[in-house]
């Protein structure tokens, strides 16, 4: 008879909370010690995920032993369904940015072109929020010049007007661009409202993929005006063809069904995870964008759901399909939310061949070159921290570094920047800008003060994270940046250091002589890199 072993895992403190959980719907906080959340999750059954966290710690991931390890606290809200939680949670994560869940950066809205077809005169136009009214939205589309790219592509083949009114202006003489055959002069009275609303749904057919059907159009009307023989109309339906043709040979179709997708890849070490998104419009293949979730936790499914739930709501266009590469535990809930969103059916899909295969295939490859190139940089930036820590005698890696900059224009609307960088990499969301108060004369060293005073003053406990921090300047805006951290207390915890531009000289507290890297220092490199940047933010 076997003998049971009678050592045990210490229990963690907050498995003892287990039980005042509800079997209900909800969402749950693990804090830290200062009361901030760690991580936020969703459950059907509160009492049961949460249980999981403790019934055995040597399952568990490294993520979230680390979680566990931190975590002192434990919240639960809970809701009425399922889908609260879900919105709920959302809500949380873009609150708190708790760093163990999937954080995404960039949560801006992507361009798209807008066409309401009950205007008099429709025109495209670049928005950014997808609003139900009762206009046709076309995208998103990657990035702002992928969107002014395609309005180029589009103007000569349907050349809509382009002026910005809603409602068309008229004028006694057209526009340049109908000149250059960009518009069709509607404004001083050179097209039918009738052939000009055909040009509009010509314009539509061709963005929803529909180009068979516009093409037979255009011959047909083509022909129509040859056997009238108004041969001038006919040459210009014969040239929208032409272009309509050449265009179609440049572009790369990935679907024969023109649906609307985004097909989301994703690449996981044992550090971290890349996610790569494919953003396909009626078959063709817009754009990609990729995701950095690097401090997130859970297997590829969780991974995925925790994206589609962050990246999606809002304004933010959601398409009729969207390809994923694991089976989602939460499929069906993100499948209702989502469509609610879209107002239509929304399909979470996987594939094992075919044209979505090869979709999805490609947003893997992605993601996995994106998380080799980090890493490879990664690899490149740790040894140049390391270098810079050794050549600054610092007592840790400038993980987490600051540079101050003054600008002013001959000593008037001065103005002071402070940007982060960690990594190596900026962090925009920390960058601060303050306009100088106590100067109207140019005083380098007192701005420099004011600026470094007021940056502790606003943000301690950031200063306080800093690893080093650079003054741009020589020996005088170092002096008062370093009594400035005395005032603070932080003299021993936040190392600094001055960067003079004419030679591009390092100065360091109590040392006399200036620390010259060599030109090919990639140290020197990184606090060029960072000064610049202070500079371009405070300009």
């Amino acid at each position: 008879m076997p003998i049971a072993s009678t050592t045990e895992t210490p229990r963690h403190p907050l498995a003892e909370r287990i039980g005042g959980l509800p079997h209900n719907p909800g969402v749950y906080q693990f804090k830290d010690q200062g009361g901030e959340p760690l991580y936020v999750g969703k459950a059907r059954d509160l009492k049961k995920r949460v249980a999981n966290y403790f019934r055995s710690v040597s399952h568990l991931d490294v993520k979230t032993r680390s979680l566990l390890a931190k975590a002192v606290e434990l919240d639960f809200t809970v809701t009425g369904t399922e889908k609260e939680a879900l919105l709920l949670e959302s809500s949380l994560i873009k609150k708190y940015r708790p760093r163990y869940n999937v954080i995404l950066r960039d949560d801006k809205n992507y361009p798209a072109l807008r066409i309401d077809l009950r205007d008099s005169y429709p025109r495209l136009e670049i928005v950014r929020r997808f609003k139900k009214d009762g206009a046709l939205y076309f995208g998103p589309y990657p990035s702002a010049q992928a969107v002014r790219e395609t309005l180029q592509l589009l103007n000569p083949m349907f050349p809509l007007r382009q002026c910005k009114s809603r409602r068309l202006q008229p004028r006694q003489r057209p526009c340049l661009n109908y000149s250059l055959g960009r518009c069709l002069g509607a404004c001083a009275g050179k097209v039918t409202q009738e052939s000009y609303h055909k040009a509009a749904e010509e314009v539509v057919l061709f963005l929803r993929g529909k180009t068979d059907v516009l093409q037979q159009q255009l011959k047909e009307q083509m022909l129509a005006a040859a056997a009238s023989q108004d041969y001038e109309r006919a040459a210009v339906f014969r040239d929208r063809l032409q272009a309509i043709a050449t265009t179609l040979e440049k572009q790369h179709i990935f679907s024969s069904r023109f649906v609307d997708q985004d097909v989301l890849g994703l690449h996981q070490d044992e550090a971290g995870a890349e996610l790569a998104i494919l953003f396909v419009r009626q078959g063709v293949l817009v754009g990609q964008r990729s995701f950095d979730l690097h401090e997130a936790r859970g297997n590829q499914g969780e991974l995925i759901s925790a994206f589609i739930a962050q990246f999606y709501g809002g304004d933010r266009f959601t398409p009729e399909e969207i390809l994923v590469a694991a089976d989602l535990d939460e499929k069906t809930l993100l499948e209702e939310w989502l469509g609610e969103l879209r107002g239509k059916r929304v399909r979470i899909l996987t594939a094992q061949r075919g044209e979505r295969r090869h979709l999805l295939s490609l947003a893997q490859e992605n993601a996995r070159e994106r998380l080799l190139t980090r890493r490879r940089w990664q690899e490149g930036s740790e040894e140049t921290l390391e270098r810079l820590q050794k050549i600054l005698h610092l007592s840790r890696l400038p993980r987490a570094m600051a540079c101050i900059d003054i600008s002013n224009l001959q000593g008037r609307h001065a103005v002071g920047s402070v940007v982060i960088f960690r990594n190596g990499k900026p962090d925009k969301a920390s960058y601060r800008r303050y306009r100088i108060r106590e100067r109207t004369e140019p005083d380098d060293p007192a701005m420099m003060a004011e600026i470094v005073n007021r940056f502790l003053n606003d943000e301690e406990e950031l200063a306080a994270g800093l690893d080093l921090m650079i003054v741009d300047g020589g020996k005088g805006q170092l002096g008062v940046a370093v009594e400035v951290l005395a005032e603070y207390g932080l003299t021993e915890v936040v190392p600094v250091a001055g960067l003079a531009k004419q030679r591009e000289e390092l100065f360091l507290p109590d040392r006399p002589d200036s620390i010259l890297l060599p030109a090919s220092s990639q140290g020197l490199f990184l606090v060029q890199r960072i000064r610049d940047e202070a500079h371009r933010f405070a300009i």
